[in-house]
């Protein structure tokens, strides 16, 4: 039984006319006639009452026209979603992004995507690089952002580099205005607000202190992006964050800029090696990477 062949069936049950029913289905009569005898032998059962000028179902054609119908209903709408996906007006991507990269570049360029694809569904998973990347591997994500270099890195994945940016101090707004710029050794005995282990963020800034032979003071630690953002606004501390986080923290904060050479982090955008992203990812990879750019600055900062 060929698709063919019942769309045809159904053609003549629903105009009772073989003639009519070949100009809806773009063939010729004898065309459709022969193929309607060759569904009739295969299945075994005349489908029509051929009397002159008036052409009936037989008891088999009636039988077979509402699974008919059904077969070519799933396969119309089967033709459809694959249509709307290939065109991006449905589908879905899996986007893992570091808790900072979430917070300072994702709302925009997301913004931007439903825009141009609303009907495009994005799962976003935080998570640390480390965590990102095995999450990548196992197939759970068609893209990252991660924070380079890479812990554990991995030829089964391509990383392209997306942008730098600068890591800066922010401190409470009604606190006394630190030294400018801050020096790494001037957080000496600083207390600081320090997020939870495992995130970029932490490893980089304890590794800058330990190289200037101090280990850094904490008042609070193991928090995310906003509970590190609002400790610091309570006046418990300083912290360590980039810089497109803190141009979106508000105005009760204050951005101190790092002397040189600073601390600055990559942010790389990352997929499977071997695995070519699926087209919605893909349409999503290029709006970020058109992102390439500096990172901007806060207006009125202490930078």
């Amino acid at each position: 039984m060929q698709f063919q062949q019942l769309q045809y069936f159904v053609a003549v049950a629903e105009t009772r006319h073989f003639t009519r029913a070949a100009e809806r289905v773009h063939v010729s009569q004898p065309s459709l006639s022969q193929q309607i005898r060759a569904l009739e032998r295969e299945l075994g059962a005349e489908l029509f009452n051929r009397a002159r000028g008036n052409i009936t179902l037989t008891d088999a054609g009636e039988a077979l026209l509402p699974p008919a119908r059904r077969i070519l209903a799933d396969a119309d709408t089967a033709r459809h979603e694959v249509q709307e996906l290939a065109q991006l007006r449905r589908g879905r991507v899996r986007l893992g992004a570091t808790p900072s990269v979430c917070t300072g570049l994702l709302p925009d360029v997301l913004r931007a995507f439903h825009d141009l694809h609303p009907g495009i569904e994005l799962l976003i998973e935080e998570g640390g690089s480390h965590d990102l990347v095995r999450e990548l591997a196992r197939g759970a994500l068609d893209l990252a952002l991660v924070v380079l270099p890479l812990p554990t890195p991995s030829p089964a994945l391509t990383t392209v580099e997306l942008l730098q940016e600068d890591l800066v101090v922010v401190s409470s707004a009604a606190s006394p205005a630190p030294r400018r710029p801050v020096r790494i050794a001037d957080l000496q005995g600083e207390p600081l607000v320090m997020f939870r282990h495992g995130y970029d963020l932490r490893e980089l800034t304890v590794a800058a202190c330990r190289a200037e032979g101090f280990e850094p003071a904490f008042t609070v630690e193991g928090g995310e992006m906003d509970a590190v953002l609002g400790f610091v606004r309570a006046g418990l501390g300083l912290a360590v964050v980039p810089r497109m986080v803190a141009a979106r923290a508000g105005r009760d904060l204050r951005v101190t800029a790092l002397a040189r050479p600073g601390l600055r982090r990559t942010i790389a955008l990352a997929h499977r090696s071997d695995v070519a992203p699926p087209r919605a990812a893909r349409e999503l990879q290029h709006l970020l990477l058109r992102t390439r750019a500096a990172a901007p600055q806060e207006p009125g900062s202490d930078a």
